[in-house]
């Protein structure tokens, strides 16, 4: 393994790294750990402002909604198409504990993501200290990690855990101490009960160690020694490692399928469901004979439904190039200078002196490979697909930031003004690119259809004022219907359903009724005129209805104000239609 010797080595003792105040030396703080806390600090912060002002995404709210499901009626089970049930149970408490808005559903992946700087230190005997500096500016500013640490979704819990679980099987390889064995464990586990693509993960770390063992028989027969024989030697001292860690890979896994078992185990009396009738993790607190049923369903039963929706239901059946297309249109927008640090790093580190080092090359080899795979593999074009590649290669780009800055420096060593200016104005370039990227796409147009970094099921609009206003309609109306919902596409007339409101196409009408749950509101549905017309003694203080579908509305309640909206990026103009005894119109008077 190639070693790190230069003026920014951890190992190298300079006047710089003996000068540290009486106050860090004392509380054993050095100042790279100071930086990066710094910038962890930042990174919370620039991901908690305004947490809650973006209407919530589709996928948001039918989480969201079956969170506060579970929440009134205990029942819980795994249900492939929403992913792992992680948000489930943290989210529960979350809402205890702080109420149920917008930012406290992002609450939880926002702290993640602000904290996920601090893997890089986890690095520090592998990179430099300009890289590991780097490396935590980077995971703090990207646009895309940005915008998606702010979204309440699988994809970046699995990303951000996966990070830390890499960090820390490396510190595991360097000191050999059991506790990152099982931390790192526990974070692939977490991240498992965040999102399934963790299996893409794991794939992706055996094809790059392939190839750092590649690197090694290589190099081998560069020295005139016989490849077989060295990989025969590798076989032996893994094989002697496995069995002496055995009894700690043991726990490991025990650890693991505990920490599944507890997430993915079904709760409630799940009455009414394909599970009716299955022993839940209640059931075997009170009666511990029945846990083995319950591991099994946890394990077992969760990978059948996975397997049998995400691997042959059909969802990868899509053309390649367009996904990989809106891909690359991603990272363009999201993470382009990352992307090319990533490429300059990983070059100038891979035909170095001392030879490419294993944590680069195989992030950078990680990363690649998520470009080409992900459009494989997922189901709708979605650009927090491209945080599983991001992040894997921010490490190589720390890289190539470090290599700008080592021109810089050699350049004023040898009073090269021309060079230090380029060195410079390339540093300036990239810090604000990015620094107008985030601003302009994470927080001056969070929703705007011209962002890329949005999905297409995001409301285009911001409906918050018009959800304010619903939200106070419906407290200061006593009984009957809150909120009316009129016309084919909002209405499937439906008078069961496991999903709340169940007259509503509830699929359509999302994100909307995450807000009707939240703010308790009686909802109700009118599929034409004729429905609609039952409502002109008891008019209802709101009607939500499409734009082809206003003026019908308007001929029934002509005194309502209305106000339009985008239900998705483009294509779904929705119309509120507000009641003005319980909604004073914007700018009226009196």
């Amino acid at each position: 393994m190639a070693t790190v010797e230069d003026d920014d080595s951890p190992s190298t003792t300079d006047s710089s790294h003996q000068s540290e105040t009486g106050f860090l030396t004392r509380y054993g703080v050095d100042r790279l750990t100071l930086a990066v806390g710094a910038v962890v600090a930042f990174a919370l912060l620039i991901r908690l402002f305004a947490l809650g002002e973006r209407t919530a995404h589709w996928d948001e709210a039918r989480v969201g909604w079956w969170i506060l499901d579970y929440m009134q009626t205990g029942d819980m089970y795994y249900r492939p198409i929403i992913h792992g049930p992680f948000y489930h149970h943290v989210n529960a408490l979350v809402f205890d504990l702080f109420g149920v808005s917008d930012a406290n559903m992002r609450l939880v992946v926002a702290l993640l993501g602000g904290l996920t700087p601090l893997a890089a230190l986890g690095l520090r005997e592998r990179l430099r200290d300009v890289e590991v500096g780097a490396l935590a500016l980077l995971l703090a500013v990207n646009p895309l990690l940005l915008y998606y640490s702010r979204f309440m979704r699988g994809d970046p819990l699995v990303a951000f855990f996966m990070l830390f679980a890499f960090v820390l099987f490396v510190r595991l390889i360097d000191t050999g101490r059991r506790r990152y064995l099982f931390a790192g464990v526990a974070c692939v586990a977490l991240a498992t009960t965040a999102k399934e693509n963790v299996l893409i993960y794991l794939v992706t770390w055996l094809g790059a160690t392939v190839l750092l063992l590649d690197h090694r028989l290589l190099y081998a027969t560069e020295q005139d020694q016989k490849w077989s024989t060295l990989l025969w030697e590798y076989v032996k001292t893994t094989a002697y490692k496995l069995w002496h860690w055995l009894p700690s890979l043991l726990f490991a896994i025990l650890e693991f399928v505990a920490i599944i078992v507890y997430f993915y185990a079904p709760r409630g009396d799940l009455e009414g469901t394909d599970l009716e009738g299955t022993a839940t993790f209640g059931d075997a607190l009170n009666d511990p004979t029945l846990f083995p049923a319950v591991i099994e369903e946890a394990v077992v039963g969760s990978w059948k439904r996975f397997f049998g929706l995400w691997v042959n239901g059909g969802h990868q059946d899509h053309s390649y190039l367009p996904y990989l297309g809106d891909l690359l249109e991603t990272l363009g927008y999201g993470a382009l200078a990352l992307c090319l640090l990533a490429v300059l790093g990983f070059v100038v580190d891979r035909y170095a002196e001392d030879g490419p080092r294993d944590v680069v090359a195989f992030s950078f080899y990680a990363g690649f490979v998520s470009v080409l795979g992900y459009p494989i593999i997922t189901d709708i074009q979605a650009p927090w697909a491209g945080m599983h590649a991001v992040v894997p290669l921010a490490i190589p780009a720390a890289v190539g930031v470090a290599v700008i800055v080592r021109w810089g420096r050699s350049a004023l060593a040898r009073d090269d003004s021309l060079s230090v200016g380029l060195s410079a104005m390339l540093l300036l370039v990239i810090v604000g690119f990015v620094a107008f990227s985030a601003g302009q796409w994470v927080y001056m147009q969070p929703q705007s259809d011209e962002n890329k970094l949005v999905q297409y099921a995001q409301p285009a609009g911001n409906l918050q004022p018009s959800l304010d206003r619903m939200a106070a309609a419906s407290d200061r109306h006593d009984n009957g219907t809150d909120v009316l919902l009129y016309g084919s596409f909002f209405v499937d007339g439906a008078e069961e359903a496991d999903r709340q409101p169940a007259c509503a196409k509830w699929f359509n009408s999302l994100p909307l009724p995450w807000y009707f749950e939240k703010q308790n509101s009686t909802v109700s549905c009118a599929d034409d005129s004729a429905e609609l017309s039952e409502y002109e003694s008891d008019p209802p203080p709101v009607i939500i209805t499409r734009q082809s579908e206003k003026d019908t509305v308007r001929q029934e309640f002509p005194d309502y104000w209305l106000a339009t909206y985008e239900l998705r990026s483009y294509g779904t103009e929705t119309v509120f239609l507000f009641h003005p005894d319980y909604a004073t119109e914007p700018n009226a008077t009196g």
